[in-house]
């Protein structure tokens, strides 16, 4: 473990942010997060304890394992928690202004030392630094969902980002036992630029009658490697968040990030994926027990 961090601050313990902080804790860190209010804040650790529970049950994890990583985690509603932290992940929506007001947030509760770190997968960093007045402390940690099965982060470099935040992430990703790629800010990085594009067009293809999402996917891990398949992915990340961040990469880099329209239906029937029990697939307890509308059971 680097000397540089003993405590981790997350803003945000949704579904990102409850991943990241698992992970964090289950590799020796303590880590506070905040949330909005009180009921966010115990949903939160109730979404970590339940996850920690399912490792558990399949015989991942020791019940031993499961308390200790438990016990490093806390929530508040208060910023002033992550006085201490020496780096804090912001997992907020992916929404600028939301972003550049808890980035202004997390510097004025901690110390111009403190790395500020956004988990964002598409939006820029260099605008999201722009709001700080140490801007050079800034720093993209992309993780990838789910964080405790995907070994990637991806490290974006913003415009501000000096040679001592970009060591300091380096060192955090490879102290966590993930695998780091160093990526210059742009639109969508790299990650999600080229799995957005796969993505798209695998739903293009559901949309066309190709083939059924089960049988896309299976290609792709089988034939390619993938540990998931591109549409039982979008269901993981949440169609809605596939379609917001092909609007931004359609607005930044062209019509060939349009969303399909297949896509734009699903979300505005509120089928988002496994969070709502239906994306392109049927979901129950966080399970994968069929697949949505015409192609019915897999």
């Amino acid at each position: 473990m680097t000397q540089d961090i003993s405590t981790v601050g997350i803003v945000g313990c949704g579904t990102m942010g409850s991943g990241i902080a698992q992970i964090v804790a289950s590799n020796g860190f303590d880590v506070v997060f905040v949330e909005q209010d009180a009921a966010a804040v115990e949903a939160g650790t109730a979404r970590i304890a339940a996850n920690l529970d399912r490792l558990v049950q399949r015989g991942r994890l020791e019940q031993d394992a499961r308390d200790a990583t438990l016990a490093r985690i806390r929530g508040s509603v208060d910023y002033a928690v992550l006085v201490d932290a020496d780096l804090v992940v912001e997992a907020v929506p992916e929404d600028m202004d939301l972003k550049q007001e808890v980035f202004a947030d997390i510097e004025a509760a901690t110390d111009e030392d403190t790395v500020i770190a956004s988990n964002t997968s598409s939006l820029s960093v260099t605008e999201m630094a722009s709001a700080l007045e140490h801007p050079e402390r800034a720093v993209g940690l992309h993780f990838f969902n789910p964080p405790h099965l995907m070994d990637l982060v991806e490290i974006v470099i913003a415009e501000q980002t000096d040679e001592r935040t970009e060591e300091f992430a380096v060192d955090y990703v490879r102290d966590i036992e993930k695998e780091d790629v160093v990526v210059r800010d742009t639109a969508g990085f790299a990650t999600s630029r080229l799995g957005l594009a796969l993505g798209l067009e695998a739903i293009r293809m559901v949309e066309q009658g190709v083939a059924s999402p089960a049988d896309i996917d299976e290609g792709m891990e089988i034939g390619y490697g993938h540990p998931m398949g591109p549409l039982e992915l979008t269901d993981h990340v949440g169609l809605d968040v596939r379609l917001h961040i092909a609007e931004h990469l359609r607005e930044e880099l062209g019509e060939r990030f349009k969303p399909p329209q297949s896509l734009r239906r699903k979300v505005r029937a509120g089928n988002l994926g496994k969070k709502s029990g239906e994306g392109y697939y049927v979901w129950e307890d966080g399970e994968r027990v069929g697949m949505s509308g015409e192609w019915g059971d897999e």
